[in-house]
């Protein structure tokens, strides 16, 4: 062996040394969903029987109230996302949380498919199960897509919609989360089904919010622990391979209700300016922007947001 060969097998140890190192770091393991639910599901969560699943759910305020507000949480996200408003609007409204197949506690679907129309009809079996007849509909993002879909194949039962940094448009991100990203890659995304960096899971959220330094350790717990939970990863990547871009976004002008725009000025997944085609495209829609907040203006500034959301409702 030559002494230039011993080098070059001595540098390519230590850089297997490293990747093993690395890779043992940040080792994060499925965990089940048992594990999660003590601190992530305590009372009012339950989980119901649902289309194959056990789906996480909260239903929470007065069972009096005509038209409850179901709401929808975005990519990655899950039911906790919306805390804040349930606190603000739960006194005088019904509202209503879930974990979408895929994501949170609910994890990942049987059959595999997270297309938007699959998660329409989702949607539509929680109202029948939870017998709801009429509601108003929100969502965040990939929710947002969900909600404006969902009131277009249910126009009977959606009586108002909130949209919020939702999805629909074709768009051009400034930039994205490192998690979508590595989640877009073949092979690297089977990588993260057992490599889990929680400081990749930080940098995501510290990517979407507006203000980054609030961005807390418990709320990285959350997403971390949610984005763990056994299954989530894969299904995370299969929903990343289903998505749509071809979507004929025309279909917005159909929709005749009334409805609010809610959109973080610094959201750079999906740019602001998919929030005044929402509003052009939707007669009589209300557009508020917050020029401080990110992608997820509701989880970053719940009081400011749900004081939008207060006023919308109270006006006829």
């Amino acid at each position: 062996m030559t002494i230039h060969t011993k080098i070059i097998i001595d540098l390519l140890l230590v850089v297997a040394a490293l990747l093993v190192g690395i890779v043992a770091a940040n080792w994060a393991p499925e965990r089940p969903l048992a594990t999660l639910t003590a601190r992530w599901a305590p009372p009012p969560s339950r989980f119901i029987p649902l289309l194959g699943m056990q789906v996480h759910v909260r239903d929470q305020g007065p069972r009096d109230d005509p038209v409850p507000m179901v709401l929808i949480h975005g990519t990655s996200a899950s039911l906790h996302t919306w805390v804040g408003w349930v606190h603000a609007l739960g006194d005088k409204r019904r509202v209503i949380t879930f974990d979408l197949p895929a994501f949170g506690l609910t994890g990942p679907s049987p059959d595999g498919d997270y297309t938007i129309a699959t998660y329409v009809r989702f949607v539509g079996a929680l109202l029948d199960t939870l017998a709801i007849r009429h509601c108003m509909l929100g969502g965040n993002s990939l929710g947002g897509n969900v909600a404006w879909e969902a009131a277009l194949a249910m126009p009977e039962r959606i009586d108002r919609l909130i949209l919020v940094d939702a999805g629909g448009f074709p768009f051009i991100s400034t930039s994205v989360p490192i998690g979508f990203r590595i989640a877009r890659l073949p092979g690297l995304n089977r990588l993260m089904e057992f490599v889990t960096p929680r400081s990749l899971v930080r940098a995501s959220l510290r990517n979407v919010y507006g203000d980054p330094s609030r961005v807390t350790p418990e709320l990285v717990d959350r997403y971390f622990d949610m984005t763990v939970r056994a299954g989530n990863r894969r299904a995370l990547a299969r929903r990343f391979s289903q998505m749509d871009f071809s979507a004929d976004a025309s279909r917005v002008a159909q929709l005749k209700l009334p409805t609010l725009i809610l959109w973080g000025g610094r959201d750079r997944l999906i740019p602001p300016g998919d929030a005044e085609r929402f509003h052009h495209d939707i007669a009589g829609s209300r557009l508020v922007i917050f020029p401080d907040l990110g992608h997820m203006p509701h989880e970053e500034d719940p009081a400011r947001t749900a004081a939008a959301v207060i006023d919308f409702l109270q006006t006829r």
